[in-house]
């Protein structure tokens, strides 16, 4: 294991797995107010799990997520850590990269953050995404990655 110390993704990517979060607990907030107002059963039964589920969705797991995450650019490799219950440490030579890409959802449009995608050669794990990047600091990479990459094919 390389004992390299990380780069942090930007701060405003926590806010974007948030929302992410609450748009994921949305439908079950519906089904249980459903519930509730229909009084199937009592309103603590559906409200409980739910209350749970969006703590862990909402408040915890971003907070994991983003300090268990970050990556080490060098001069001829990029290395993206990330894993809150399955840990990944995954290094690309850059010798090895075959196009990259710079991505934005709106969410992360919003917020000015993007995921870096380095494409390398073969099928399994032909892809490597590094998320939560100011979107200037993911173009800077990918063009210093690509001219990297243009040197070594010369």
């Amino acid at each position: 294991m390389d004992d390299t110390e990380l780069t942090q993704l930007d701060p405003s990517y926590t806010t974007v797995m948030r929302i992410e979060g609450l748009l994921a607990t949305l439908p079950f907030v519906i089904g249980a107010a459903v519930l509730s107002i229909a009084e199937v059963v009592p309103a603590w039964v559906p409200g409980v799990p739910v209350l749970i589920l969006a703590i862990i969705l909402i408040g915890i797991l971003p907070l994991k997520r983003y300090r268990t995450r970050g990556y080490d650019m060098s001069s001829d490799r990029l290395r993206v850590v990330k894993g809150v219950l399955f840990h990944s440490d995954t290094v690309v030579p850059f010798s090895r990269v075959q196009h990259l890409d710079v991505e934005q959802g709106p969410l992360e449009r919003m917020f000015g953050i993007a995921r870096l995608i380095l494409h390398t050669a073969g099928t399994h794990n032909s892809s490597v995404t590094l998320p939560g990047l100011r979107h200037e600091i993911a173009t800077t990479m990918r063009e210093d990655i690509r001219q990297h990459v243009k040197r070594e094919s010369m």
